[in-house]
């Protein structure tokens, strides 16, 4: 009866392990999944984050003042001419 009952809480004891060792495979492999998401947005993050500094020193640039100046104040330069077209009629 002894031998029964050790056997019985031995088998019991190696299908709890195999059950928590399952699941834990399964959290494993979705923290495998996350930590890859994670990578790419972080890569996607840090690829923003250059283009960011680059536009930065972009605005501070003569043609980038001089392109908003023309675009959305009207602005030119003392030696360019303006040319508008004639109303139609």
């Amino acid at each position: 009866m002894t031998i029964i009952g050790i056997t019985f809480v031995v088998f019991s004891l190696a299908i709890t392990v195999t059950i928590k060792g399952s699941s834990l495979q399964d959290k494993d492999m979705e923290y495998r999944i996350r930590q890859e998401n994670l990578d790419d947005q972080l890569a996607k993050e840090k690829k923003r984050s250059e283009e960011l500094a680059e536009y930065r020193i972009y605005v501070q640039t003569k043609q980038y003042i001089e392109e908003v100046a023309k675009q959305k104040l009207g602005l030119v330069n003392p030696d360019e001419i303006l040319l508008k077209p004639s109303p139609q009629k």
